[in-house]
């Protein structure tokens, strides 16, 4: 016998109607359980003022953090606490610390001082450490078992609304906001605004699968763009910072790209995806493993290599040891091991030869240093010993696909070659603002032009 179709929307919402409550049910029990591992982050720190003055303001400002360890490590957002001279974590009073009856007005919890560990800019992650015991924690997630479209939940501080949730979905497991930057996010439509960075993105299960970083707005709120750094990634960070005070990225001496069909086809290699090594540096870890020109990767520690940046990612992440490459080369695999050298430019050391503000070059956007006896060391295969080095960025003034990055050397500007920050000053100081200018740059041994809007 047929069911009508009325039947079975009736039992359709009858059926909504019991489910709804277990769901909001389940949701609340999620909500209440990671509250207590979410902190409130607040921040005085020192700025430059935005016009030409050479003049330093104080300000104060707020995002989000998630308690990792009962001894008390939070891991937040670098930008949240960069240049900070005072940091302190409001944590949440605790359920069974609550007066009863329980008010919906909850207590303002305990302000307590952190110490900055370690940061890391070039993920956007910092460590902090409270003098705290027995917290309440957040577990880390696998954030490469994430699925587009599945349930997640951003909690942090929203303009400074302490122990606030928005939920959403997976938009993108994957997103690389732009084409020559090394790291990937995950897009989300969980509403995130300012004051939200640096707090938690959790699944439905409770584990962080995110850190909060960023939105894409035209108004500066949030309009559905989010992004949060993957938790796999942050857990590594972490670790090193913990272990390590800041984060060791390796290099072997190769640059790779990712097979694509076309490529394949123009060059008959035997397959149309994986790894192909573009070139082999002279001298590098893995020239003297016996790497070469036109291997294929297939395998890094058994691990499938599917794209250059993976690739890339499995490098770094191993800096000090030894890995395991299984390439194809003229159609005959082979195994290979190479030692992964610590990479010596890590832009988080540039930091520590800023001169206050004399570094600042407003007109470009950059804090930079003079390549200099201090500085030339970080930089074993230079193609040149003069110019500035770009050592941190205050805005993104690019208006092409290759951005400026810490760690990256001004060798020209127009063609007026930079020897030194003076020199630097003397070459831009004819430009007005939104006039365009092309920086020769020099990036991992490698030559480029950058296009900027000046300031």
């Amino acid at each position: 016998m047929r069911i009508p179709a009325f039947l079975l929307f009736v039992c359709a919402i009858l059926s909504a109607q019991a489910t709804l409550p277990n769901l909001s049910s389940q949701f609340q029990e999620l909500v209440a359980r990671t509250n207590p591992g979410v902190v409130q982050i607040l921040v005085k720190a020192l700025a430059a003022e935005a016009d030409a003055t050479p003049l330093v303001r104080s300000q104060r400002g707020n995002g989000s953090g998630a308690i990792v360890s009962a001894d008390g490590y939070i891991v937040t957002n670098a930008h949240v606490v960069a240049n900070a001279r005072r940091i302190q974590a409001l944590i949440p009073q605790r359920m069974e610390q609550e007066m009863s009856p329980r008010s919906i007005l909850k207590p303002a919890g305990k302000l307590v001082e952190a110490k900055l560990v370690g940061l890391d800019r070039e993920t956007d992650i910092a460590v902090l450490k409270v003098d705290e015991s027995n917290l309440p924690t957040l577990s880390f997630g696998d954030s490469e078992a994430l699925q587009q479209g599945q349930l997640v939940f951003a909690f942090g501080s929203p303009l400074g609304l302490d122990n606030s949730v928005t939920m959403g979905i997976v938009s993108s497991v994957a997103r690389q906001v732009r084409l020559d930057d090394p790291m990937i996010y995950i897009q989300t439509d969980a509403s995130i605004n300012p004051g939200n960075s640096g707090g938690p993105l959790v699944d439905s299960q409770g584990a962080v699968v995110g850190i909060n970083t960023f939105i894409l707005s035209n108004s500066g709120g949030s309009e559905g763009i989010g992004f949060a750094a993957p938790s796999n990634i942050v857990r590594t960070v972490y670790n090193q910072i913990r272990e390590h005070g800041r984060v060791r990225r390796g290099q072997i001496g190769v640059l790779s790209s990712t097979i694509s069909p076309q490529l394949a086809r123009a060059l008959s290699l035997p397959q149309d995806s994986g790894v192909l090594i573009e070139d082999v540096l002279p001298g590098g870890a893995a020239a003297a493993a016996g790497v070469e020109i036109g291997d294929i990767v297939l395998t890094l520690n058994g691990k499938p290599m599917e794209n250059s940046r993976q690739l890339g990612v499995n490098i770094y992440q191993n800096a000090r040891q030894t890995v395991e490459f299984e390439i194809l080369r003229r159609g005959e695999k082979k195994s290979l091991r190479v030692a992964v050298l610590e990479r010596p430019e890590d832009p988080d050391r540039l930091l520590d030869l800023l001169q206050g503000v004399q570094s600042r070059i407003p007109q470009l956007g950059i804090l930079a240093i003079n390549l200099d006896e201090k500085a030339i060391p970080l930089y074993p295969n230079l193609r040149k010993y003069t110019g500035v080095v770009v050592a941190g960025l205050t805005s993104d003034l690019a208006i092409d696909q290759l951005h400026l990055a810490p760690g990256d050397i001004i060798h020209e500007v127009n063609r007026t070659v930079v020897t030194d920050l003076a020199g630097l000053r003397r070459a831009i100081e004819g430009f007005k603002h939104g006039d365009i200018v092309a920086l020769q740059i020099e990036r991992q041994g490698r030559l480029a032009f950058v296009l900027l809007e000046v300031d």
